[in-house]
Protein backbone atom coordinates (compact mmCIF):
# COMPACT_ATOMS: atom_id res chain seq x y z
CA UNK A 1 0.00 0.00 0.00
CA UNK A 2 2.85 2.28 0.79
CA UNK A 3 4.48 1.43 -2.54
CA UNK A 4 1.40 2.32 -4.56
CA UNK A 5 1.31 5.72 -2.81
CA UNK A 6 4.95 6.31 -3.70
CA UNK A 7 4.27 5.28 -7.29
CA UNK A 8 1.40 7.72 -7.56
CA UNK A 9 3.47 10.56 -6.11
CA UNK A 10 6.34 9.78 -8.44
CA UNK A 11 3.95 9.69 -11.43
CA UNK A 12 2.49 13.06 -10.41
CA UNK A 13 5.96 14.63 -10.19
CA UNK A 14 6.89 13.30 -13.64
CA UNK A 15 3.64 14.68 -15.16
CA UNK A 16 4.22 18.11 -13.61
CA UNK A 17 7.82 18.17 -14.88
CA UNK A 18 6.70 17.25 -18.41
CA UNK A 19 3.97 19.89 -18.32
CA UNK A 20 6.34 22.60 -17.19
CA UNK A 21 8.92 21.74 -19.79
CA UNK A 22 6.25 22.10 -22.51
CA UNK A 23 5.56 25.66 -21.38
CA UNK A 24 9.16 26.74 -21.70
CA UNK A 25 9.59 26.30 -25.46
CA UNK A 26 7.88 27.84 -28.48
CA UNK A 27 8.33 31.48 -27.49
CA UNK A 28 10.81 32.21 -30.26
CA UNK A 29 8.14 33.35 -32.72
CA UNK A 30 6.66 35.66 -30.08
CA UNK A 31 10.07 37.19 -29.32
CA UNK A 32 10.63 37.70 -33.04
CA UNK A 33 7.28 39.52 -33.45
CA UNK A 34 7.97 41.80 -30.46
CA UNK A 35 11.38 42.76 -31.86
CA UNK A 36 9.81 43.49 -35.26
CA UNK A 37 7.19 45.80 -33.73
CA UNK A 38 9.84 47.63 -31.69
CA UNK A 39 11.87 48.31 -34.88
CA UNK A 40 8.96 50.06 -36.63
CA UNK A 41 8.98 53.84 -36.74
CA UNK A 42 6.32 55.62 -34.68
CA UNK A 43 3.45 57.42 -36.40
CA UNK A 44 2.53 61.08 -36.22
CA UNK A 45 0.00 61.99 -33.59
CA UNK A 46 -2.47 64.66 -34.67
CA UNK A 47 -2.45 67.76 -32.48
CA UNK A 48 -5.35 68.24 -30.10
CA UNK A 49 -8.15 70.41 -31.46
CA UNK A 50 -8.14 73.97 -30.28
CA UNK A 51 -10.73 74.59 -27.61
CA UNK A 52 -12.83 77.70 -28.09
CA UNK A 53 -13.25 79.67 -24.89
CA UNK A 54 -16.70 79.65 -23.25
CA UNK A 55 -18.66 82.86 -23.68
CA UNK A 56 -20.51 83.92 -20.57
CA UNK A 57 -24.08 85.14 -21.18
CA UNK A 58 -25.95 86.95 -18.44
CA UNK A 59 -29.70 86.57 -18.89
CA UNK A 60 -31.46 89.60 -17.50
CA UNK A 61 -34.99 89.59 -18.90
CA UNK A 62 -36.09 92.91 -17.44
CA UNK A 63 -33.18 94.87 -18.94
CA UNK A 64 -33.29 93.23 -22.37
CA UNK A 65 -37.07 93.56 -22.77
CA UNK A 66 -37.71 89.84 -23.23
CA UNK A 67 -39.90 87.46 -21.23
CA UNK A 68 -38.32 85.45 -18.44
CA UNK A 69 -38.66 81.70 -18.98
CA UNK A 70 -39.08 81.28 -15.22
CA UNK A 71 -42.29 83.29 -14.92
CA UNK A 72 -45.71 82.27 -16.28
CA UNK A 73 -46.76 83.76 -19.60
CA UNK A 74 -50.28 84.48 -18.35
CA UNK A 75 -51.13 87.32 -15.99
CA UNK A 76 -51.58 86.33 -12.34
CA UNK A 77 -55.18 87.55 -12.32
CA UNK A 78 -56.08 84.53 -14.45
CA UNK A 79 -54.26 82.17 -12.11
CA UNK A 80 -53.81 82.27 -8.38
CA UNK A 81 -55.75 85.43 -7.51
CA UNK A 82 -58.89 84.89 -9.66
CA UNK A 83 -60.83 83.71 -6.60
CA UNK A 84 -62.15 80.55 -8.27
CA UNK A 85 -61.57 77.58 -5.98
CA UNK A 86 -63.22 74.21 -5.34
CA UNK A 87 -65.53 74.31 -2.33
CA UNK A 88 -63.75 72.12 0.22
CA UNK A 89 -66.54 72.58 2.79
CA UNK A 90 -69.19 71.05 0.49
CA UNK A 91 -70.28 67.46 1.19
CA UNK A 92 -69.14 65.17 -1.61
CA UNK A 93 -71.75 63.30 -3.62
CA UNK A 94 -71.44 59.60 -4.42
CA UNK A 95 -70.82 60.10 -8.16
CA UNK A 96 -67.79 62.30 -7.40
CA UNK A 97 -65.83 59.20 -6.42
CA UNK A 98 -65.75 58.01 -10.06
CA UNK A 99 -63.55 59.40 -12.85
CA UNK A 100 -65.72 61.12 -15.45
CA UNK A 101 -64.62 58.78 -18.24
CA UNK A 102 -65.96 55.75 -16.31
CA UNK A 103 -69.47 57.18 -16.14
CA UNK A 104 -71.98 56.76 -18.94
CA UNK A 105 -75.34 58.33 -19.66
CA UNK A 106 -77.95 55.65 -20.32
CA UNK A 107 -81.02 57.84 -20.80
CA UNK A 108 -83.32 60.45 -19.32
CA UNK A 109 -86.41 60.30 -17.14
CA UNK A 110 -89.24 62.84 -16.98
CA UNK A 111 -91.11 63.08 -13.67
CA UNK A 112 -93.64 65.92 -13.52
CA UNK A 113 -91.78 68.95 -14.92
CA UNK A 114 -88.28 67.70 -14.04
CA UNK A 115 -85.91 65.96 -16.46
CA UNK A 116 -83.49 63.58 -14.78
CA UNK A 117 -80.37 62.19 -16.36
CA UNK A 118 -79.60 58.52 -15.82
CA UNK A 119 -75.92 57.79 -15.14
CA UNK A 120 -74.45 54.30 -15.02
CA UNK A 121 -71.31 53.78 -12.94
CA UNK A 122 -68.55 51.28 -13.60
CA UNK A 123 -70.08 48.94 -11.01
CA UNK A 124 -73.28 48.74 -13.10
CA UNK A 125 -75.58 50.81 -10.87
CA UNK A 126 -77.80 53.52 -12.38
CA UNK A 127 -78.24 56.88 -10.63
CA UNK A 128 -80.63 59.81 -11.24
CA UNK A 129 -79.08 63.28 -11.53
CA UNK A 130 -80.43 66.79 -12.04
CA UNK A 131 -78.73 70.12 -12.78
CA UNK A 132 -76.78 71.17 -9.70
CA UNK A 133 -75.59 67.64 -8.83
CA UNK A 134 -71.88 66.87 -9.03
CA UNK A 135 -70.08 64.23 -11.18
CA UNK A 136 -66.48 63.14 -11.58
CA UNK A 137 -63.37 63.87 -9.58
CA UNK A 138 -62.85 67.49 -10.69
CA UNK A 139 -65.78 69.17 -8.90
CA UNK A 140 -67.93 68.79 -12.02
CA UNK A 141 -71.31 70.51 -11.47
CA UNK A 142 -74.11 69.52 -13.85
CA UNK A 143 -75.38 72.56 -15.77
CA UNK A 144 -77.78 70.99 -18.26
CA UNK A 145 -79.38 67.71 -19.22
CA UNK A 146 -80.54 66.97 -22.76
CA UNK A 147 -81.73 63.82 -24.50
CA UNK A 148 -78.19 63.12 -25.78
CA UNK A 149 -75.80 64.37 -23.09
CA UNK A 150 -75.30 65.74 -19.63
CA UNK A 151 -73.25 68.96 -19.64
CA UNK A 152 -71.17 70.03 -16.69
CA UNK A 153 -68.50 72.52 -15.65
CA UNK A 154 -65.39 71.22 -13.90
CA UNK A 155 -62.94 73.19 -11.78
CA UNK A 156 -59.38 72.19 -12.60
CA UNK A 157 -55.92 73.48 -11.68
CA UNK A 158 -54.39 75.94 -14.12
CA UNK A 159 -50.86 74.81 -13.24
CA UNK A 160 -49.76 78.12 -11.73
CA UNK A 161 -51.50 77.97 -8.38
CA UNK A 162 -55.04 78.83 -9.41
CA UNK A 163 -58.09 77.17 -10.92
CA UNK A 164 -60.09 77.50 -14.11
CA UNK A 165 -63.46 76.22 -15.26
CA UNK A 166 -63.65 73.68 -18.08
CA UNK A 167 -66.75 72.47 -19.90
CA UNK A 168 -67.25 68.72 -20.05
CA UNK A 169 -70.03 66.33 -20.99
CA UNK A 170 -71.13 62.74 -20.49
CA UNK A 171 -72.68 61.52 -23.72
CA UNK A 172 -75.42 58.98 -24.24
CA UNK A 173 -73.89 55.49 -24.27
CA UNK A 174 -74.68 53.00 -27.02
Amino acid sequence: MRTSLMIRQGLAIVLVAVGLSACGGGAADLDEYINEVKKRKGGVIDPLPEITPYEVFSYIADKQGIRSPFKPDTPQSVGGSSGLRPDVERSREYLESFPLDTLGMVGTLHINETMYGLIQTSDGLIHRVIPGNYLGQNDGRITEISESEIGLVEIISDGIGGYIERDAAVGLSD
